[in-house]
């Protein structure tokens, strides 16, 4: 069984997207105007949650509800895991080390801090995942040094 990293590079392939081997900027068109229409995208799915809200409240049935919440959530992955190959940003080490930033979240006393809306607060333990993926894609991005 193929993971969901090589099933994104085969979908960007087969949709002939770029999938990049390294961390790199070069996608084909200016990054920041790849970034722009990403966010457009990524945008029009999440507006798609008014659907659901509203399929929710109107009493729908909550099998279909959670269906149209699957569909809704598993496209978003799948928007951004594209997105991550064409900069060349590693899907799994990326979020190992995000997840491993949101796990130091906890609050001194080693429990959750929520705020109002249920969001995890950080608490006096919490790093910050950007120096760890600095170092993570600089080291990508370095020349093989080991085949010299």
């Amino acid at each position: 069984m193929s993971t969901f990293s090589e099933d994104i590079k085969k979908f960007n392939g087969i949709y002939k997207l770029p999938v990049s081997a390294t961390p790199t900027l070069d996608v084909g068109v200016p990054a920041a105007e790849r970034m722009a229409a990403f966010k457009d995208i990524l945008m029009e799915e999440v507006h798609e949650m008014d659907e659901i809200i509203a399929a929710q409240q109107a009493g729908k049935d909550p099998l279909e509800v959670l269906t149209m919440l699957a569909d809704l959530l598993g496209d978003i992955q799948v928007y951004c895991a594209s997105e991550m190959a064409k900069f060349g940003l590693p899907l799994d080490q990326v979020l190992s080390i995000i997840m491993q930033s949101n796990f130091s979240k906890l609050g001194a006393d080693g429990l959750p801090i929520y705020d109002e809306r249920g969001k995890v607060m950080k608490g006096p333990n919490y790093w910050k995942p950007e120096p760890k993926l600095q170092a993570m894609l600089t080291e990508l991005a370095a020349p093989n040094s080991s085949s010299e």
